[in-house]
């Protein structure tokens, strides 16, 4: 192999200008949420959004997320979405319900409209856990999502609009058969 090989590398900037984000955010437990939300917010107005292109949408829990992320993004309003939630482990196995469905609602909602839908729901066991990721030991995750809802808006954009060599160069349709 050549030593001076340099393969083609695509990446999202980090600047929010002229993109639009929508965050949701779970009401439970918004004793962590709203710190999450404060931060996302801060991350995304610090790279540049406006106010006008931030919306922040209230659902009751994380098990209401991918509904509302699911809707949202099939408007074609936004650029990318955050998605906010707190779930800590009680002493029944509803935890683990709520986890993964929230999140394999999430990733469907994403796979299904396209559109870049930042997971930040935080699924802790403990209080503390949750404490320390929304703002003090583990920095704060609602600030990570608002980099990443950033860094996948600005690369979706680019990977629309990029073409490949190995794509065919006519369309090719696709026909839908119905069923009687």
């Amino acid at each position: 192999m050549a030593a001076n090989f340099q393969p083609n590398s695509t990446s999202g900037d980090l600047k929010a200008t002229g993109l639009r984000f929508a965050i949701v955010v779970s009401r439970f437990n918004s004793f962590i949420t709203d710190r999450l939300l404060a931060a996302a917010v801060d991350a995304l107005q610090r790279a540049g959004a406006a106010d006008k292109d931030v919306e922040v949408v209230r659902v009751p829990g994380a098990f209401e997320l991918p509904l509302a992320a699911k809707k949202l993004a099939a408007t074609g309003r936004y650029d990318s979405l955050i998605a906010i939630g707190c779930v800590l482990r009680g002493e029944t196995t509803h935890y683990d319900y709520v986890c993964s469905e929230t999140a394999r609602g999430l990733q469907l909602a994403q796979m299904d409209t396209g559109l870049p839908i930042i997971f930040c729901v935080l699924t802790c066991d403990t209080l503390e856990q949750a404490i320390d990721r929304a703002g003090l030991k583990g920095g704060n995750k609602g600030f990570e999502a608002g980099l990443a809802a950033i860094e996948m808006a600005q690369l979706s954009r680019k990977l629309a609009g990029a073409k490949t060599s190995a794509a065919p160069s006519k369309k090719s349709t696709v026909r839908k058969t119905r069923r009687k």
